[in-house]
């Protein structure tokens, strides 16, 4: 078996609204994005990528909008920069009635909900879904939300991955802790449904919530979900390797990305876990044809159409930075960040000092990293990243939809699938069995089964297992 070839994972990234990623897409002639209200947009992408034998439907979120370059939301509305965005979790149970095997990781702001109802939303949908639910756990970054929320700003970047760590503990509690396995017996002749000695009240008292109550859902398929994480600060690394199994960065080139995913899995290690426990994704955009001079005339079409200044306004979001305040040659002062704190720091990595620099950069609407080619081409690409970058896939963003994944499905996967990189039909199991292969649940070595009840035993009062925040 050493021999192997690693496989490939691969997400769909989208979001609930017209332009996600590479912004001013939307105006190209076979792009559907400004049907994304309706369920047959998501049903259609959804049989898509399950054809495609896809991992999963990565899909992102953001509470509020983007107001920081020009000062207002002008040209976020003009070019639907992520607004007007719906919320993603009402997707979901549409397409897993259309589909069967894959995965949904679900973004959602930690500081905008309450663990309590959220863990029973997060219990319902993986009962639908039979096992298939994932959440991504973000901490906000925008002010605007924030001010939508009542408070007058975001709170400090390392307090809201403090907040994270509570709501995670108690969610975990309410999911792992509250009703024990058999708990559920439907038993008609005896008129019991539930046993009550099987069902227990959790108890939590944190420096942000507190509950004593029971878990308001029996318990699903996963219990947890499959937990995503795309924090690349120092603080983000070090939640990441206590909770995250699926962490999605950036990064430039394939050595950035082993310098990233080796301090993540250090970061695993250092938190008790098995660094190998950890699914690290890079994001990626690939245009693909059946010929190179093929997919070069297709790039050019999708240049043709693209919205620099719509990526750059995404990104005055991302650093916190108003860039239409420099002029095109003026070095901008990036300076610390309250926002995304990678963002910021990838940005002077590369060396991107100048608004014409940013521009360019942005000139397919975004700053990811763009592959282009025939079947063989990409694939070359792909293995190069996964084996010098030591990660293990990547999120595949839209660029014009469905014709991205399509095209990857038709002319990438064959090839993949030709080297002995890429599933050829789907395992059994959750979305955590597919991807892990070791079960439905969370491994012992995660932090959630502390809160784990075994049969016949009460789970420990609040006040015997102290809590902690990492700071």
């Amino acid at each position: 078996m050493s021999g192997q070839k690693k496989q490939i994972h691969v997400n769909a990234f989208n979001m609930n609204c017209v332009g996600h990623i590479h912004h001013g897409l939307w105006t190209h002639p076979r792009d559907r994005s400004t049907e994304y209200h309706t369920l047959k947009y998501w049903t259609d992408i959804a049989r898509t990528l399950e054809r495609g034998l896809f991992d999963g439907l990565f899909i992102a979120d953001v509470v509020g909008y983007y107001d920081v370059y020009q000062g207002n939301v002008d040209l976020t509305l003009r070019e639907a920069v992520q607004l007007p965005v719906n919320n993603p979790w009402l997707l979901v149970s549409a397409m897993a009635a259309v589909t069967e095997h894959i995965g949904f990781g679900v973004t959602a702001t930690v500081g905008a909900l309450n663990p309590y109802t959220f863990a029973r939303d997060v219990s319902t949908l993986d009962q639908l879904s039979n096992g298939r639910i994932g959440w991504n756990i973000v901490t906000g970054y925008v002010d605007s939300g924030a001010r939508g929320l009542g408070q007058d700003g975001l709170a400090e970047h390392d307090v809201r991955y403090d907040r994270a760590e509570d709501f995670l503990t108690l969610a975990y509690k309410l999911w792992e802790g509250s009703w024990e396995d058999g708990a559920v017996i439907a038993d008609r002749a005896r008129r019991i449904h539930a046993l009550p000695e099987k069902v227990h009240a959790i108890q939590h008292e944190g420096p942000f919530y507190r509950a004593n109550a029971i878990h308001m859902s029996a318990p699903s398929p996963q219990r947890t979900p499959v937990l995503f994480q795309a924090g690349t600060s120092a603080r983000g690394r070090s939640f990441a390797g206590q909770h995250a199994e699926g962490i999605f960065i950036g990064a430039a080139t394939p050595a950035a990305a082993r310098e990233t995913s080796r301090r993540l899995r250090q970061a695993a290690a250092d938190a008790g876990r098995d660094p190998a426990a950890l699914k690290i994704y890079a994001g990626v955009a690939v245009v693909a044809g059946r010929t190179e001079a093929e997919a070069r005339e297709k790039y050019a079409d999708y240049l043709s159409h693209a919205s620099a200044e719509g990526g750059l306004a995404h990104f005055s979001a991302s650093t916190g930075i108003d860039f239409s305040r420099y002029d095109l040659d003026e070095p901008i002062q990036y300076g610390k960040s309250n926002a995304i704190q990678s963002a910021a720091q990838a940005a002077q990595q590369q060396g991107w000092t100048t608004r014409r620099q940013l521009l360019e950069q942005f000139r397919l609407g975004s700053r990811y990293n763009t592959i282009v080619g025939d079947a063989a081409q990409v694939a070359d690409e792909l293995e190069r990243w996964i084996d010098e970058g030591e990660i293990d896939g990547f999120n595949l963003t839209r660029i014009v939809v469905p014709e991205t994944w399509e095209d990857f499905a038709n002319i990438v996967v064959p090839e993949l699938q030709n080297r002995g990189r890429y599933r050829t039909a789907y395992e059994p199991g959750s979305f955590r069995q597919k991807l892990f292969g070791q079960g439905d649940r969370l491994p012992e070595s995660h932090p959630a089964a502390r809160w784990r009840v075994r049969a016949g035993m009460q789970p420990a009062p609040a006040a015997e297992i102290p809590m902690e925040v990492q700071s």
